[in-house]
């Protein structure tokens, strides 16, 4: 099924995939780390039998003021996430109650409107009769 082509986006298993820099990495990492964090050279990549993964991972230090920071940080995005989420949360709830009580009231303003539409109809047939019956009365005489 292979026709000798390959799709770009998609690695193959000899393909080193390099991950995103995290937070950690991101914030003032020493230069040491960050050339051992380098990728290996292509020709190391092409090559199958020479490739080795790093056996030894440096540990990165952060300053008091650094993690204060990244606190900070993270607790923004948490608290921003967790905002978003609330108001929608609130939004579909308030739209959920207020469905709840628009029905009510639809249902009670088409119960008065009924009753009221029944007693108008009686009291415009009665008077139409009573009209009617008035006339016959006269013709009858």
């Amino acid at each position: 099924m292979t026709n000798g082509k390959h799709d770009a986006n998609i690695p193959l298993l000899t393909e080193v995939i390099v991950p995103l820099p995290t937070l950690t990495d991101i914030i003032e990492t020493p230069p040491a780390i960050a050339t051992a964090a380098a990728p290996a050279s292509t020709s190391a990549i092409d090559d199958e039998d020479s490739f080795e993964l790093p056996s030894v991972q440096p540990e990165i230090t952060l300053s008091q003021h650094d993690w204060e920071r990244l606190e900070a940080e993270v607790r923004e995005k948490v608290l921003q996430q967790l905002q978003d989420r609330i108001d929608f949360v609130i939004e579909q709830r308030v739209r959920d109650g207020l469905a709840d009580v628009l029905q009510t009231a639809v249902e009670g303003m088409a119960a008065q409107i009924r009753t009221g539409l029944h007693q108008t109809l009686d009291e415009v047939i009665c008077r139409a009769v009573s009209l009617e019956l008035v006339k016959l009365k006269k013709t009858n005489i």
